[in-house]
């Protein structure tokens, strides 16, 4: 009795563990967004980046708006060109999705991102991981030129303002 009450309750610690944990993930990747990626229906969250939302519209050097967001992931898309990647699941965000590291070959997308000016360094999440990339970034000129940190004009759009507004000004909300 005590045995199968054991074997029952072992079952259920292992049924809870998140499928994303059990090993780590691999195979085709189809990217969500500029820092989400999806694997054999797995979302993933890049770790330690902050990448602009798909509606987030960013600044050129023109000073024109742009679907900066839509860069980051196409830009990305590219990069991965249907090569398998690879992911090490690290924690679950506040929405379930899977927070890891991934890389094509090697190569850590979340540092790809940030050191060709696609995404941001989260220091938050990251302690600094890819801030060194960041700058190397800004100083040369590389990504997109002007906008407000992601995860600010994430807090503007959550506080009512609309995502053009919330592009240039992350205060611009009602």
């Amino acid at each position: 009795m005590i045995r199968t009450a054991i074997a029952a309750f072992a079952a259920l610690i292992l049924a809870s563990i998140p499928e994303a944990f059990a090993d780590d993930l691999a195979g085709r990747a189809s990217v969500i967004d500029g820092d989400t990626l999806e694997i054999h229906g797995t979302r993933i969250r890049l770790w330690g980046i902050d990448a602009p939302e798909s509606s987030q519209l960013c600044r050129g050097e023109n000073s024109l708006q742009y679907r900066c967001g839509a860069k980051a992931a196409n830009d990305l898309d590219a990069f991965i060109a249907r090569r398998p990647v690879n992911c090490l699941p690290i924690t679950l965000d506040q929405y379930g999705r899977t927070v890891a590291s991934c890389s094509v070959e090697g190569v850590d997308l979340g540092q790809w991102l940030v050191r060709n000016g696609l995404a941001l360094d989260w220091p938050q999440y990251s302690k600094g991981k890819y801030d060194r990339d960041q700058r190397d970034a800004d100083h040369a000129g590389r990504g997109i030129c002007s906008y407000v940190e992601p995860w600010l004009y994430r807090a503007c759009v959550r506080a009512g303002g609309r995502p053009i507004d919330c592009s240039d000004d992350a205060n611009a909300h009602p």
